[in-house]
């Protein structure tokens, strides 16, 4: 006689795993950057083993590898094509090199309390 067949036990599904190494932006090598995640601190580290580029985002609980490395890929775009990725608010918070001379100070009436050279020989209308 023969052993009798056990019922399988139903199989669980599969996790899909994300990438954890992707291709540098900058030196365009394939699997050469590796992503680093220290939930701990919320940071999250991707460095290039090739040209030894390096990146920190901060991550939270659910971010991945992928996560930290789309931030990446957002701050490259972000410094190649400012103007695309750029609002209102930001043109605001330019450099201080790149901010124009601030307006001459006025008083209460919206007169220039200095005027400059070219101005001091100018008679009011």
């Amino acid at each position: 006689m023969g052993k009798r067949k056990s019922a399988r036990k139903p199989q669980g599904k599969k996790k899909t795993k994300l990438d954890t190494s992707f291709r540098c932006l900058l030196c365009n090598h394939e699997e050469s950057v590796t992503v680093n995640m220290d939930k701990q601190q919320r940071i999250g580290t991707l460095r290039c083993k090739v040209c030894s580029a390096r990146f920190e985002s901060a991550v939270t609980h659910l971010s991945d590898a992928v996560d930290v490395y789309s931030d990446w890929v957002d701050a490259c775009n972000q410094v190649n094509q400012p103007d695309e990725y750029a609002s209102d608010d930001s043109r605001a918070r330019r450099r201080p090199a790149d901010r124009p001379p601030p307006p001459a100070a006025r008083d209460e009436y919206g007169v220039p309390t200095q005027l400059s050279e070219n101005e001091s020989d100018i008679d009011d209308f």
